[in-house]
């Protein structure tokens, strides 16, 4: 018997990343799983994963999420596939690294977009289908950025849009308890995925200025955050909303 049994859970930025294990690992708790990317192939990819680890899975794509209308569009299709929707996991996010001498009005906008919007809009449009199932669970993904300055890479846009969702929870939070709506942020630091090894490649001394501040000195696992999600998702977790969860090795603690 899986901790999420009978849970229907939207999952955004299923193409791959943590997105992909998050799908795995809710599907492995019983939940039947709505995952939507901007990208076709990987988010088909992750249905086909989970159908045959013998989870249930709907996918959507292509969508844009920074598109009011579309992730409108999401929301409605993901609470028509199950009949319903119970927890709301906004994992999608697209950014732009700067400082802020370099970093124009149009990195500002897209990081803004890619990162604030994205969970707002899915979030206000999945409210009634919450409150319609007599509550449920908001996992918004931030990160330590929204809690602490980064030197590598430079992050102007995304410590602003990030320190914005940790904020955001704690209001989705607040006016969330009297329909039973709990909500929670999760903060990962540096975590391995396909994008980031894409962009990191062979530069040994990037990830080692980005490893230095963590105190175990290496890049997370997705499914380190993942699992975390997982239980916040589930009633064991029915007194915790509200809060930030570091999911950091230790960066934000010195």
């Amino acid at each position: 018997m899986g901790t999420l049994d009978g849970k229907v859970v939207l999952i955004t930025g299923t193409g791959g990343g943590m997105g992909r294990v998050g799908s795995l690992i809710f599907a492995r708790e019983g939940a039947r799983i709505v995952g939507c990317d901007i990208q076709t192939g990987g988010n088909d990819e992750t249905v086909d994963l989970v159908r045959r680890a013998g989870g249930e899975m709907t996918g959507i794509a292509p969508i844009d999420l920074t598109d009011p209308e579309q992730a409108q569009r999401v929301v409605e299709e993901a609470a028509a596939a199950y009949g319903g929707l119970d927890v709301v996991y906004n994992n999608a996010a697209s950014l732009r690294f700067g400082a802020m001498p370099d970093f124009s009005v149009d990195d500002w906008r897209a990081t803004i977009a890619g990162e604030l919007d994205i969970p707002f809009f899915v979030s206000k449009f999945a409210w009634p289908h919450l409150v319609r199932r007599g509550g449920g669970v908001i996992i918004n993904v931030a990160s330590m950025a929204g809690m602490i300055a980064g030197e590598v890479p430079p992050m102007i846009g995304h410590c602003a849009a990030n320190a914005g969702i940790i904020g955001m929870t704690r209001q989705l939070a607040l006016e969330g308890a009297p329909v039973g709506i709990r909500a929670v942020a999760i903060s990962p630091g540096p975590v391995l995925s396909p994008a980031s090894e894409r962009d990191l490649g062979d530069d040994q001394a990037a990830r080692d200025a980005i490893t230095r501040k963590t105190l175990l000195k290496r890049f997370g696992r997705p499914e380190e955050v993942v699992e975390l999600a997982a239980f916040l998702a589930s009633d064991r977790a029915s007194y915790l909303t509200g809060g930030n969860y570091p999911a950091e090795g230790g960066a934000t603690a010195w």
